[in-house]
């Protein structure tokens, strides 16, 4: 499962590369472009837009302490993916999502001193992001449901377990 995830990894960094790629060779030229829409309605444009700081642009010109951030929460989450697995693989799942992320964008801030974003969801007008935020939005809501539906189920089988040990050690059946 490991080298499941760490293949996982390569492959949405790699995605969230070439969009980015393609989004700086042909969407930085003309600005904005129509995605998805509904007649009038628009749901997505694709918008070129160079974002130097972090999450709706907070932190902005802080590219030292975001690549060193960046990379202090690359290398937990790397670590906390691999000791996930001994615990619930869909746990180490979403932190590899995390993963994932944070290393598209790394690469950006490291290469260009900036995070290239380009889906612009329209009907709230919503921060503009990339795959990389894709990935790292879906880990959140991931976790949260760990921990909210799934975590207290593993406590809760592993006190059961414990309870009939200990029945069963002091001949209590």
């Amino acid at each position: 499962m490991a080298i499941i995830l760490v293949v996982l990894i390569a492959v949405l960094v790699a995605a969230d590369q070439l969009v980015k790629h393609w989004a700086v060779v042909s969407l930085k030229p003309v600005g904005s472009m129509d995605f998805i829409h509904f007649g009038d309605f628009k749901v997505f444009d694709l918008t070129y837009l160079e974002n130097d700081g972090a999450i709706f642009g907070s932190m902005s010109g802080q590219r030292w302490f975001l690549i060193g951030f960046t990379l202090l929460i690359i290398v937990l989450g790397l670590a906390g993916m691999f000791w996930a697995l001994k615990r619930s693989k869909f746990l180490a799942f979403s932190i590899m999502l995390f993963v994932a992320g944070g290393i598209g964008n790394f690469i950006d801030r490291f290469r260009y001193g900036y995070v290239v974003d380009m889906f612009e969801f329209k009907p709230f007008h919503f921060a503009i992001f990339n795959v990389a935020d894709i990935c790292v939005t879906f880990a959140f809501i991931f976790v949260l449901i760990y921990m909210v539906f799934i975590d207290p189920k593993i406590e809760k089988a592993k006190k059961a377990a414990k309870h009939e040990d200990g029945k069963t050690e002091s001949g209590n059946e």
